[in-house]
């Protein structure tokens, strides 16, 4: 049954509506209600490859300092939890065969230093004291990045990498967790104090005189003054909801998962990740097929793809990405996806870890999946007050809600409570687009972030 009032009410429970709930819980606030027509985690939270990084560009160090906290409360959980989520410390791993590009990763590894991500470190000799990650945990760790370009050295710490791999950008305060139970532990805590989960569709909200005043949940309506929109991929049309237009749209990414029988990639591998374009191989008779029905797959793709392993112990499951299309589209269930999405995906790959070509004639068996990047222009979230008293967003976590959901969640929960803000809380707020300035700069902001 709905309850009749609460505090505060959450509009989705994904990993950024769990972790507004968790703090405000932390913060004082335990009348809250969080609602979603599904289950929670099962609509894009767990289609996620469950990495996190502190690699993040300008300008400004917000976005730096935003993930440097979302970490800090990660690593705070697992140790309160006994790592019952596996956060590790393996780094993501950046490689070109590309020699032109090393002052690249050079300059990009000094620049995130400059930005609080830590030190950088160039290793351009064989006996460099270049420090590699274990598979398991993340304490006592370096921070910042590691450039090496002495082949040697690749060779002996990345054996399977391409030949060619001219630089390796080892950025360390990386890594991977199950965000499922990520996220199950901080709703079973909220809840533990208070947080009530409702199953149910929301349908208005309502506001009298610029307040809002309730929410309807399935034809109930809950008396509140306060609303987080945390609505994923439906974060616009929720925002609607209030007569707030939110400047975020959608990207649809997959991702595959397969039995690595071949054992393509090593189990203690880092996230790989290839910064070089990539034109695809393929015979004479492929591409003739190929250049009557899929043209596209006939040019040089420019972004790279990547791919981990996936589970501990004996687990053979690697993740394997390639986004290919970055057109925005409208949120649609269920999915579909690129029939070719495994071979493309698998091809992609084996640019960079040669070994995973022998997969190509005969296709492993692999499952596909994927969610909506919700995103704004810039690719930095939302977390704060809307232009409607007692309404707040916490969105726009474009592909990378679980590394930052947690900061995003405490940000709201500080504008809920009236707590001091951090510095970088208006780099996130909904407001930084009424500054003329702000809005000039989007058209030549640069870097994403985007993977």
């Amino acid at each position: 049954m709905a309850p009749s009032t609460a505090e505060v009410v959450i509009c989705g429970a994904g990993i950024a509506g769990i972790a507004t709930a968790y703090h405000l819980t932390r913060q004082g606030v335990t009348d809250v209600v969080l609602v979603d027509e599904r289950p929670p985690l099962s609509l894009t939270s767990d289609k996620s490859t469950e990495c996190y990084r502190n690699w993040w560009p300008g300008p400004g160090d917000a976005m730096v300092a935003a993930m440097n906290r979302s970490i800090d409360l990660l690593e705070e959980l697992a140790r309160d939890s006994g790592n019952v989520f596996r956060m590790n410390r393996r780094g993501y791993l950046f490689a070109t065969a590309d020699a032109a590009r090393i002052p690249t990763f050079v300059r990009a590894a000094e620049e995130a230093a400059a930005l609080g991500a830590g030190r950088a470190r160039v290793h351009a000799t064989a006996s460099s004291d270049y420090r590699p990650a274990p598979a398991d945990g993340f304490e006592d760790q370096p921070v910042g990045a590691d450039v090496i370009t002495e082949p040697a050295l690749i060779r002996r710490h990345f054996p399977y990498l391409a030949d060619d791999t001219a630089a390796v950008l080892h950025t360390r305060r990386c890594g991977w967790l199950s965000g499922q139970q990520l996220g199950m532990h901080m709703l079973e805590r909220a809840r533990d104090k208070g947080v009530r989960l409702l199953q149910g569709t929301v349908e208005t909200i309502g506001t009298t005189g610029g307040r809002v005043t309730g929410v309807t949940v399935s034809g109930t309506t809950i008396a509140t003054s306060r609303v987080v929109n945390a609505a994923g991929p439906f974060v616009a049309r929720v925002g609607r909801m209030l007569g707030v237009e939110l400047p975020v749209y959608c990207e649809q990414h997959a991702k595959i998962a397969f039995a690595d029988t071949l054992g393509a990639m090593p189990r203690e591998a880092p996230m790989l990740i290839w910064t070089d374009p990539v034109r695809l191989t393929w015979t004479d008779e492929e591409r003739d097929a190929l250049a009557a029905s899929r043209p596209d797959l006939l040019e040089e793709i420019p972004t790279g793809a990547h791919g981990r392993p996936e589970g501990g112990g004996d687990s053979p499951i690697v993740l394997l990405l390639w986004t290919y299309h970055l057109d925005p589209v409208e949120p649609v269930f269920p999915m579909t996806f690129d029939p070719a999405y495994t071979e493309l995906v698998i091809r992609g790959m084996a640019r960079m870890v040669p070994a995973f070509a022998r997969y190509a004639d005969r296709l492993p068996r692999a499952v596909v999946d994927g969610g909506y990047y919700t995103k704004t222009r810039e690719n930095r979230f939302l977390a704060g007050p809307l232009p409607v008293e007692g309404a707040y967003v916490c969105g726009a976590l474009g592909g990378y809600g679980l590394m930052a959901s947690n900061v995003a969640g405490e940000l709201v929960a500080a504008h809920v409570t009236g707590r001091p803000l951090p510095p970088y809380a208006p780099a996130f707020m909904l407001a930084r687009y009424d500054d003329p300035a702000y809005r000039a700069r989007l058209p030549h902001w640069g870097d994403s972030g985007q993977l």
